[in-house]
C-alpha cells in the first residue's frame, strides 16, 4: 500500500535542487553556492562555526575562511572534543614579554593566562598580552607571500631574494628589540652567508639614554625591595620597560594585613611627572613637572640627597620631602627611576642611586627588554638616503610608521636594490617593500625568549598556520642556504647553548614548564655606570629651565595601545584608558587651567603645531592632574595600513616623539569633534557618598585597622541599627559553596588587564566608537576611577558646594575601583524581573537565563551599581560592527563554554560560572570536593598585582575565607552598605602612605580623623 504519511524532514541532498530551497538559501547561508558546489562559507551561527573551527584548526587546513566542512572522524590524538588543552608559551612583541599559558579548544587558541612558573612575569599579564589571541584571527593579515603587492609562490620568492642578496654589498636587517637568543643565532648564520650584513635594532619608545649610561646594558630593577620609590616621568606601572613585572614587584610593598601580627608597613611612592599616568595616579605624593624642567628635577634631587655640589634648584611640590625620605631610608632600600631618554638625565639618576646604595639591591643584574640603538638606527637611515644600502630586511619592525624618521625612510626605500618585510600585513613599511614574506603569529610559531640573562622561556605553536605564512627565522635560514628546519635549529641551539645537554627529557621538561631559569637565589651584578657626572650636570643646566611660560609638548604611551603594533586589535581599541576612560581615540590632553587660557572645552578640535613638524588636528580632552601649560598626546595611533579597526583612528605623532618639551602652538579651529570622544565614564562625582570608596592614611590605619571605614547606622524607634538588621528578605542559604570576591584597593593599579581578560573569556562583543558614545559599551567589568576634590565649608553655600564637587582638584588623588556584578544576596534586580530571567543560586550567584530574558531592562534600572549591559544589536554578527566576531575567522576566538548572546537580552558578570561548573564536574569525577583555590575567574587570574581574590567563602581553607577572617574586623567593606543588598564582593580600604596633613582622605570625626580641619574632602568619579 502506498505510504501517504506527510514527510516533515528531508535531507539536504534532496533539497539542494529544490527551487524553493535554492531561492531562500541566502537566508541560511552566506553564499548559496554552498549548496551546489561547496564553494561558500557557512556563517549562520556558532554551532556551524564550531564545525569550521574543527576543520580549519584541529585538522590544520591552511586556508580560512574554510570552504568545506570536514568530518571530525579521525581526530588528533591529543584533542578531545569539549576538553581544553593548555600549552606553555611566551608572548613577545619587541621588548614586551610575558610567560604565558595558552588555552585551546578543538585546536583553537581562545584564551591566554600567565605562567606562574616564570620568576620574571610571575603569572601576571597585561592588556596587550590578553588581547594578542584575537590578533591571531585578524582577517587583515596577508594570506600569502607578495611581490609588488601581488601574490608570489614561496619558492619563486626565495629564488629571487637569494639572487638579489648574492649581488648585494651592503645588507641591513632592521628590527625592534629581539629577545630570542635562537633568533639572534639565526641572524648570525645569515651574516656568515652574507658578511656585509649589519643588524640594526631600534625601539619605537626608546630607552637608549638609559642603556648608554650603563655601557649598553639595561639595568634590572626590583621595586619589591624598595621602601621609598621615586619615579621621574617613568610610568613603570603602565608602559615603561616591563610594567607587568614591575607591577608585581610594586604590589609587594603595598600589601597590608589587618591581622594582629600582620604587616602594617608599606612602601612610600613619590612621582614627579608631566601627565597623569597610571604610575602617577597610584603614587602617594605627586609633583607636577613641565618637560623643560625634568632634567633640573633630577639634578636638584641629587643635590638634596647630598650627592653633588650642584647649584641646580627647581621648586617642585614634594621634591624636598622625597629627598628627606630617601636620605632617611637604610642604604639599598630605595629606588629612583626616570623615563627620560636623555643620557645626561639618566647619568644624574644613576648617581642618585649610587649615593643611596641601590646598586646591588634594588638595581641588580641586567635586562634585555630594550636593546634599541638610536645612533645605529640614525646611521642606517642616513645610509639608506645616500643609496649606500643595497638590501634591507625588516623583521618585526615598521619604521615608516613608528620611528621619528619614518618619512625619510619611505622616500629613500626605493633606492635599495631589494627590500623585504616579514610583516604579517602590508603595513606602512611592508607596502613600500618589493617583497613581503609574511611572518606567522607567535601562537603559530616555535621560538624562545631571554628577557633577562639566564632566564629563558619557550614559544611553541598552539595551532598550525592558518594562512600560507612562514616564520621569519625559517626565511632567513632558507636564504642563508641552510636546509635545517627552524624547529631543529631551535632544539639544537637549546641543547648546545642553554640546556647544555642533548637529553630529550630535559627539552621536554622545559617545554612542559615553559621556562628554564637559574637556581633561585642566584643574583647578578649590577651594570657599571660608564658616563661622566660633571659633564652631564653641565649639559642639563644648559638644556633645561627652572621655569617656562610656553605651552610644551609631551608624548606618552597608553597602557592598552602601546606602540601601536596591535592597533588593529579591537579589544585594545575599545579598552578604556585607565586615566581618561577614553576608547577608540587619541586626543590632546590639557589641564582645565590651560583650556581656560586657550578658550577651548572638551571635544573642541584644535590644530597643533611644533616648529619644523607637520601640523595635526585633534580633539581636546580636559585631564585633571596634568601639568599646566602642557599638551599630552599618545603614540600608537594614526595607522594607515593596519586594518579596518585601526586605520584612520587618531593621528600619528611618532614624527614628534623626540620633541618632548618643545613649544607647541594650540589653535582652536572653531569645530567640535563629531560625536565627541568616546569615554565610558563622563560624570564627574559621586557627590561625597562615603560608602563608595573608603580610604585612610597609613598612620591612622596603624592605630586602628578600621580607619577610613564608613559604617552606616539607621535611626529607629528602638535606637540606632545597622542596615543589615533591617530587611524584607528571608535570605538565601548557601550550605554548599558561597562564591565571592575580595578586591584590594591598595593593589589595584587600574591597568585594565581584567577588562580584556573577561572579554576574551566571556565572548563580550566589541561595539565600536559610536556605540560607546551612546553609552552602549558591553564590558562586564569596568574600572571606576575617582578623583579627589576639596569641599567648601558649609558657610560658602550649598549651590557653590555642588558646583565645586563636580570638578576634580587641580592635582587630585586617584583611586581605582573595579566594578562588576556584586551578586547581591538581596538583589534588587531579581525582584523586578517579570519573567525570572535573573535569579539567585544556592551558591551565591546572581544568574542570567538568556533565553528567558525579554529585554525589559527593569533589572538594569534597579541595579544600584549599574553593571548590567543590554545587547542592543547582534554586535558579533552585523556588518555595521565590523570589528570582532562578524567574520568566520574572527569567530574562531569564541569560547564555546559561554553562550554568544543575541540582541535584546541583558548580560553581566557571571563570576565565570563556566569555570566554576567545570571545576565542580572535574572534582565530582575524581570523587572529591573542589580544592580550596581551584577556581580562578578570568579577572583574578589575569591581575598582575593580585588585587582580586576569588573563591569559596564556605571553605575555611580558601584564600578568600582566610583573608576575610582577618579583614572583616579590618579593611573589608561592601559598597553601598546602607542599602543592604548584601553583595558577595568585598573591597579593602585604600591606604595611602602619606602624612595625614597632606591627605585628602575623607575627614570623619568618629573614625579618629580628628577635628579642626577647615575643609572636608571627597572623591570625585570622573
Amino acid at each position: 500500500m502506498e505510504n501517504t504519511t506527510k514527510r516533515y524532514w528531508r535531507g539536504i541532498e534532496e533539497l539542494r535542487n529544490d527551487p524553493e530551497f535554492v531561492k531562500n538559501a541566502h537566508r541560511e547561508f552566506a553564499d548559496s553556492s554552498d549548496i551546489t558546489d561547496g564553494g561558500g562559507t557557512y556563517r549562520r551561527d556558532f554551532l556551524k562555526m564550531l564545525g569550521f573551527g574543527v576543520a580549519a584548526v584541529s585538522l590544520a587546513a591552511c586556508e580560512a575562511p574554510v570552504r568545506k566542512v570536514i568530518p571530525y572522524l579521525n581526530k588528533p590524538s591529543d584533542v578531545e572534543p569539549g576538553i581544553a588543552n593548555w600549552y606553555a608559551s611566551s608572548y613577545v612583541d619587541g621588548g614586551d614579554y610575558s610567560a604565558i599559558l595558552v588555552k585551546t579548544r578543538e585546536g583553537r587558541p581562545i584564551k591566554i593566562e600567565g605562567n606562574p612558573n616564570s620568576s620574571v612575569s610571575q603569572g601576571g599579564t597585561g592588556t596587550r598580552v590578553q588581547a594578542s589571541v584575537l590578533s591571531l584571527y585578524d582577517n587583515e593579515k596577508l594570506k600569502e607571500a607578495q611581490k609588488g603587492g601581488k601574490k608570489i609562490e614561496w619558492d619563486a620568492l626565495d629564488k629571487e631574494v637569494v639572487a638579489a642578496l648574492a649581488s648585494a654589498r651592503n645588507i641591513r636587517i632592521v628590527s625592534n628589540t629581539i629577545l630570542s637568543p635562537t633568533t639572534k643565532a639565526v641572524i648570525e648564520t645569515f651574516k656568515a652567508k652574507y658578511p656585509s650584513t649589519v643588524h640594526v635594532s631600534y625601539d619605537p619608545n626608546s630607552a637608549y639614554g638609559l642603556t648608554q649610561v650603563h655601557g649598553g646594558q639595561l639595568p634590572a630593577f626590583d621595586f619589591s625591595k624598595a621602601k621609598v620609590i621615586v619615579s621621574l616621568d617613568a610610568d613603570f606601572l603602565g608602559s615603561w620597560i616591563s610594567p607587568d613585572e614591575f607591577s608585581k614587584q610594586w604590589a609587594v610593598g603595598r600589601r597590608l594585613s589587618s591581622a594582629k601580627n600582620g604587616n602594617k608597613q608599606m612602601s612610600r611612592h613619590y612621582d614627579f611627572s608631566t601627565l597623569m599616568t597610571l604610575t602617577s595616579s597610584n603614587a602617594d605624593y605627586r609633583g607636577r613637572v613641565k618637560p623643560s624642567q625634568s632634567g633640573l628635577v633630577a639634578s636638584t634631587l641629587l643635590r638634596l640627597v647630598g650627592g653633588s655640589a650642584s647649584t641646580a634648584d627647581v621648586k617642585i611640590e614634594f621634591l624636598e620631602k622625597a629627598a628627606k625620605d630617601l636620605k632617611a631610608a637604610a642604604p639599598g632600600t630605595t629606588l629612583v627611576v626616570s623615563g627620560s631618554n636623555d643620557p645626561n638625565v639618566q647619568t644624574v639618576v644613576a648617581e642618585i642611586n649610587k649615593v643611596l646604595g641601590n646598586y646591588g639591591t634594588t638595581i641588580a643584574g641586567t635586562s634585555n627588554y630594550k636593546q634599541g640603538d638610536d645612533a645605529a638606527f640614525n646611521t642606517f637611515v642616513n645610509e639608506l638616503k645616500g643609496g649606500q644600502v643595497d638590501a634591507v630586511i625588516f623583521y618585526g619592525a615598521n619604521p615608516v610608521y613608528d620611528s621619528p624618521r619614518g618619512k625619510e625612510i619611505a622616500d629613500a626605500l626605493s633606492r635599495a636594490k631589494v627590500s623585504v618585510s616579514f610583516a604579517d600585513r602590508a603595513d606602512e613599511t611592508a607596502s613600500l617593500c618589493q617583497y613581503v614574506a609574511p611572518d606567522s603569529h607567535f601562537l603559530e610559531s616555535w621560538g624562545d625568549a631571554e628577557p633577562k640573562p639566564g632566564f629563558y622561556s619557550i614559544i611553541q605553536p598552539t595551532i598550525s598556520t592558518i594562512f600560507s605564512t612562514r616564520q621569519a627565522q625559517s626565511s632567513l635560514l632558507t636564504w642563508a642556504g641552510q636546509n635545517a628546519d627552524y624547529y631543529e635549529f631551535l632544539t639544537k641551539n637549546w641543547a648546545t647553548n642553554i640546556l647544555k645537554t642533548g637529553s630529550k627529557e630535559a627539552w621536554n621538561k622545559a617545554l612542559y614548564e615553559g621556562v628554564f631559569e637559574p637556581a633561585k637565589g642566584t643574583t647578578a651584578a649590577a651594570p657599571a655606570v660608564t658616563s661622566d657626572l660633571l659633564t652631564a650636570l653641565g649639559k642639563i643646566s644648559g638644556a633645561y629651565k627652572a621655569s617656562s611660560t610656553v605651552i610644551e609638548f609631551m608624548p606618552y604611551e597608553k597602557v592598552s595601545m602601546g606602540t601601536g603594533s596591535q592597533a588593529n586589535n579591537p579589544w585594545l581599541q575599545e579598552c578604556p584608558d585607565p586615566i581618561s576612560k577614553a576608547t577608540w581615540d587619541n586626543y590632546a590632553a590639557i589641564s582645565q587651567r590651560t583650556a581656560d587660557k586657550l578658550g577651548v572645552a572638551q571635544n573642541d578640535l584644535v590644530t597643533l603645531e611644533i616648529a619644523g613638524k607637520e601640523a595635526i588636528e585633534l580633539p581636546v580632552l580636559i585631564q585633571p592632574g596634568q601639568t599646566v601649560d602642557t599638551v599630552g598626546i599618545a603614540i600608537g595611533y594614526g595607522r594607515q595600513k593596519a586594518g579596518k579597526a585601526a586605520d584612520g583612528v587618531g593621528k600619528n605623532i611618532y614624527p614628534w616623539i623626540n620633541s618632548a618639551g618643545a613649544e607647541i602652538k594650540v589653535t582652536p579651529t572653531g569645530k567640535t569633534y563629531k560625536w565627541g570622544i568616546a569615554q565610558t565614564q563622563t560624570h564627574n562625582t559621586v557627590m561625597a557618598r562615603e560608602s563608595v570608596v573608603q580610604e585612610t592614611v597609613l598612620a591612622q590605619y596603624q592605630e586602628n585597622v578600621k580607619a577610613g571605614r564608613f559604617q552606616p547606622k539607621i535611626a529607629t524607634s528602638e535606637g540606632s541599627k545597622s542596615p543589615g538588621d533591617i530587611s524584607l528578605w528571608n535570605g538565601h542559604e548557601k550550605q554548599n559553596h558561597s562564591w565571592g570576591m575580595v578586591i584590594d584597593l591598595n593593589l589595584c593599579t587600574g591597568c585594565g588587564s581584567c577588562v580584556v581578560s573577561c572579554q576574551a573569556e566571556n565572548n563580550v562583543p566589541v561595539v565600536g566608537r559610536k556605540e560607546v558614545v551612546m553609552r552602549r559599551e558591553m564590558h562586564w567589568i569596568r574600572i571606576d576611577r575617582y578623583y579627589s576634590s576639596v569641599q567648601p565649608t558649609e558657610d560658602e553655600g550649598v549651590f557653590q558646594e555642588l558646583k565645586t564637587l563636580e570638578s576634580a582638584a587641580e592635582n587630585p588623588e586617584v583611586v581605582f575601583q573595579p566594578m562588576l556584578c556584586q551578586h547581591c544576596s538581596n538583589a534588587p534586580c531579581e525582584t523586578v524581573c517579570p519573567v525570572l530571567a535573573t535569579t539567585h543560586s544556592n551558591e551565591g550567584l546572581n544568574q542570567m537565563t538568556y533565553n528567558r530574558c525579554i529585554g525589559t531592562r527593569y533589572c538594569a534600572n534597579n541595579c544600584p551599581y549599574k553593571v548590567r549591559r543590554f545587547n542592543w544589536f547582534k554586535y558579533f554578527d552585523e556588518d555595521r560592527f565590523p570589528y570582532h566576531f562578524n567574520n568566520d575567522l574572527g569567530k574562531m576566538v569564541i569560547n564555546p563554554e559561554v553562550t554568544v548572546r543575541s540582541r535584546g537580552v541583558m548580560e553581566k558578570c557571571s563570576f565565570c560560572v563556566q569555570r566554576i561548573q567545570a571545576t565542580k564536574l572535574a572534582a565530582k569525577k575524581e570523587r572529591r570536593r573542589p580544592y580550596a583555590n581551584e577556581v580562578q575567574v578570568a579577572c583574578s587570574q589575569s591581575c598582575p598585582t593580585g588585587a582580586i581574590v576569588f573563591g569559596d567563602m564556605n571553605n575555611p581553607e580558601s584564600n578568600i575565607s582566610q583573608l576575610l577572617a582577618v579583614e572583616k574586623e579590618g579593611r573589608a567593606f561592601t559598597m553601598l552598605e546602607e542599602i543592604n543588598v548584601l553583595p558577595q564582593i568585598s573591597y579593602l580600604t585604600k591606604v595611602r602612605n602619606k602624612d595625614f596633613a597632606d591627605s585628602v582622605a575623607p575627614n570623619k570625626k568618629e573614625q579618629g580623623h580628628g577635628e579642626g580641619h577647615e575643609h572636608k574632602k571627597v572623591k570625585e568619579h570622573a
